[in-house]
């Protein structure tokens, strides 16, 4: 099948390459003149574990390629929206400009029998405006099809994911909206693949309700390891221990810094933004305390290094390992690590930070911190080590050989992903979070 992809930013250049690995003849399409120029090469502006080969391959085998050209989009028979809705300033709502403008761009170029396929994440009402748009102004049709990639894992999640969810009109429109999207997602569907028919509302709700659930369950144990601190209790184990109950399961129990990235948070925020304007205000209010949680915990990674240095850094070395929001990304999008990092500066640190991905995109947003590569370079001569990205060379880093490096053994494990006992067994003084 012929596709466009209208948005070629980290959703839409994943969208865009595995489609074509499945075998579908794809055009990505965005305004941004030197994203599509990398892109044509075969190069991710961005950093996506597996995403560089499939993005090559694709390139090469002549079945995706890329224009800033909305134009290029005729001939599709599917157009799949993939544009950000980044959180508006000085507001909690999403803001839709993006969203809008795709579609309005989308509309000339839109032939009898198309299908128009939202991909990002918009307030739930936004697809019945849009559909009402498309069919004023072409003889195409919209779907809601939300994505559930998650960062690291992104072209797995594409190419094999564990639901596929088709938000469709009512009638006619939406059996041959079906119809376009299981002959796109064949493969997916040959495997089993779970899949929920349902309308637009549902089909918008189903991501934001997702992203709700899923930073309720994280701060909800980083509000454990708040009383945990209080009462001696060891969070880890706690977390364990409920962990066992099949009702709620240990993913996503792991205490520490808490989350961030181009989703969660500013998913959260324009749920509870969409939902007081529906009236509906107090049904999502835990979130506001749920994001207030969030927040909370990098603030106490600050003032456990505090207290850990005298009770206060001024002048002293500290080494922040990692940058980005998670491991396996480049992404410092409201990255706890790099809100860390900069609040400690501010206090007047020698801040000195490593990445193994992170580091450009953290320099061009904040200047002023000190990076290194070397994670030798970055640990030598510190008065204390603060991990706050658990990529696997922090996990697995060698106490002993990092020890020789420093010169106080001082570390505050801001992801509770080191192993206490060995570290103190080396001679350093840990802190964790929620931990004894």
């Amino acid at each position: 099948m012929r596709i466009s992809v209208i948005g070629c930013g980290y959703l839409g250049a994943v969208h865009a390459s595995a489609m074509a690995e499945l075998g579908h003849d794809v055009v990505g399409i965005d305004v941004d003149a030197a994203k599509i120029a990398q892109l044509a090469i075969g190069k991710p502006p961005f950093f996506e574990p597996g995403l560089p080969e499939v993005l090559r391959k694709a390139v090469n085998s002549g079945r995706l390629h890329f224009s800033t050209d909305i134009a290029d989009a005729a001939g599709s028979q599917v157009h799949f929206i993939a544009v950000g809705t980044p959180q508006k300033p000085g507001s909690y709502s999403a803001d839709l400009r993006y969203v809008d403008a795709s579609i309005e761009s989308l509309i000339p170029h839109l032939a009898d029998g198309d299908l128009v396929v939202g991909k990002s994440t918009v307030p739930v009402g936004t697809a019945a405006r849009l559909a009402e748009l498309i069919a004023a102004g072409s003889g195409a049709s919209l779907a809601w099809n939300p994505e559930f990639l998650r960062e690291g894992f992104a072209v797995q999640d594409t190419i094999s994911p564990d639901r596929l969810v088709y938000g469709v009109a009512p009638g006619a429109p939406g059996e041959h909206a079906v119809k376009l999207l299981n002959e796109i997602y064949a493969t997916a569907l040959a495997a089993d693949t779970p899949l929920v028919i349902t309308d637009y509302a549902t089909a918008e709700l189903v991501k934001v309700a997702a992203n709700a659930f899923l930073a309720t369950k994280i701060s909800f144990i980083n509000a454990m390891a708040e009383i945990a601190e209080v009462t001696g209790a060891d969070v880890t184990q706690l977390a364990d221990a409920i962990g066992y109950d099949g009702r709620i399961g240990r993913r996503f129990l792991g205490a520490g810094v808490g989350f961030g990235g181009g989703c969660l948070p500013k998913d959260i925020r324009a749920f509870t933004a969409r939902a007081e304007e529906l009236g509906r205000g107090e049904s999502v209010a835990f979130l506001k305390e749920i994001d207030k949680i969030n927040l909370r915990r990098r603030q106490r990674v600050v003032d456990l290094t505090t207290k850990a240095l005298g009770n206060t850094v001024y002048n002293a070395k500290v080494a922040v390992l990692g940058l980005s929001f998670k491991p396996h990304s480049d992404d410092v999008r409201d990255s706890p690590a790099l809100d860390v990092a900069v609040q400690l500066r501010g206090l007047g640190a020698e801040v000195v930070a490593t990445d193994p991905e992170a580091i450009a995109n953290s320099r061009a947003r904040h200047p002023q911190l000190q990076y290194e590569e070397s994670l030798e370079n970055t640990l030598r001569g510190a008065d204390a080590v603060v991990l706050v990205t658990e990529w696997p060379e922090f996990r697995h880093l060698d106490p002993v050989w990092a020890g020789s490096l420093v010169k106080t053994k001082t570390v505050i494990d801001g992801r509770n992903a080191l192993d206490a006992a060995v570290w103190r067994a080396a001679g350093w003084t840990y802190h964790g979070l929620g931990r004894p």
